[in-house]
């Protein structure tokens, strides 16, 4: 056991070789399940293909164990194999489902299938709820009660792409009154909604409502479909271009953006229009949605102004990874959209070179 917390405490401290050659020096003494499923996970990290083997390994010995199940399903995940990550997961979840983290990875791999039922719930397990200011409010949160002749107030949460997705369901609420933080940027984009749009200050100081809700968990309670039409909306003369938007925040994926070459192709396209703020100008997403409006169709990496193209019903060419499971565009949240993958994990250029056939075609 003292060999096999000193190989933990150098996984935990960064030093991936010095943990791998602890746990295969305890393997070389013998089985052991917490061993394989540990160097599954460090193998995971740089996508070994000994990985999946490892994994099952440590879960071949010890099958009553659901890290060992949550684990694999997580590798299961990252390889776009959700119906195994599914399965992994469900298993877990019989055998202790006050896993960390299995709530909410269960949940989005029900969202990324469509299993809304499931989903959604689970999906309140997310961080961004448990530590939201929200919770500090001195009125309860929005369980599904009935909000005819209530007021409700709706927190910001997580980023720009999941507000603007999420405000769909707005008109949906029945509420006598919804009042609506947004951050400065979408405070206008958003001021056409059935809402009061308060945008957000530091130390902002709130009145007493009926309930309280995180957009993100409006779907939950709110019911439909996921698509009721246009929800947002920008002006502008139709100039017959398209607009690329090709890069997003390092966080929470790096490899989501293009690299600045093959921006740098797109962008020399005729017609096409830089979309990124730094090019166009732009001061907020109203501008944006004014820009995209004046548009033939819009061509995105998973960024915030794909939510905002296939929220305004505009055409919509999604880049996207070869293995992104991502819900969100997993499902028909914009029917305008067309999904244009990497060929193979990493493969950017493929995924430009069909764009750039699908121009011609």
């Amino acid at each position: 056991m003292d060999d096999f917390r000193a190989a933990l405490a150098l996984h935990k401290a960064g030093d991936l070789a010095g943990a791998e050659r602890a746990y295969r020096a305890i393997l070389q003494a013998g089985d052991n399940d917490n061993a394989w499923g540990n160097l599954g996970i460090l193998l995971g990290q740089r996508d070994d293909p000994e990985t999946e083997a490892v994994l099952r390994r440590a879960l071949a010995l010890r099958p009553d164990k659901a890290n060992h199940h949550f684990n694999l399903g997580n590798f299961l995940m990252r390889m776009a194999r959700l119906p195994e990550a599914r399965a992994a997961y469900e298993q877990a979840w019989a055998i202790d489902p006050a896993t960390p983290n299995l709530a909410l990875n269960l949940g989005t791999v029900a969202l990324a299938q469509g299993d809304f039922a499931r989903g959604w719930p689970l999906y309140d397990h997310r961080p961004e709820r448990g530590r939201s200011a929200a919770q500090k409010l001195g009125f309860p949160e929005w369980q599904g009660e009935p909000l005819a002749g209530r007021r409700l107030f709706v927190w910001v949460e997580q980023g720009y792409g999941d507000q603007i997705l999420a405000a769909r369901f707005l008109p949906r609420l029945g509420a006598a009154e919804v009042r609506m933080v947004c951050r400065p940027g979408l405070a206008r984009l958003f001021s056409n909604l059935p809402v009061q749009v308060v945008p957000l200050v530091d130390d902002m100081w709130v009145e007493p409502h009926d309930f309280w809700c995180l957009p993100m968990s409006m779907a939950r309670w709110s019911g439909g479909s996921l698509w009721d039409g246009p929800y947002l909306a920008g002006q502008g003369p139709r100039a017959g271009r398209f607009g690329v938007a090709w890069r997003g925040n390092a966080r929470p994926d790096p490899g989501r953006s293009l690299p600045a070459a093959l921006a740098a192709r797109l962008l020399a396209l005729p017609g096409a229009v830089s979309l990124d703020p730094e090019a166009s100008g732009v001061a907020d997403f109203q501008d944006t949605a004014n820009l995209i409006a004046s548009l033939d169709f819009v061509v995105s990496i998973d960024t915030s102004v794909a939510h905002l193209a296939g929220a305004m019903g505009k055409p919509l060419w999604l880049l996207l990874q070869a293995r992104s499971t991502d819900w969100r565009w997993m499902q028909p949240w914009y029917p305008s959209a067309r999904i244009f993958r990497q060929p193979t994990q990493g493969d950017w250029a493929g995924a430009v070179a069909a764009v750039e056939a699908a121009l011609t075609a």
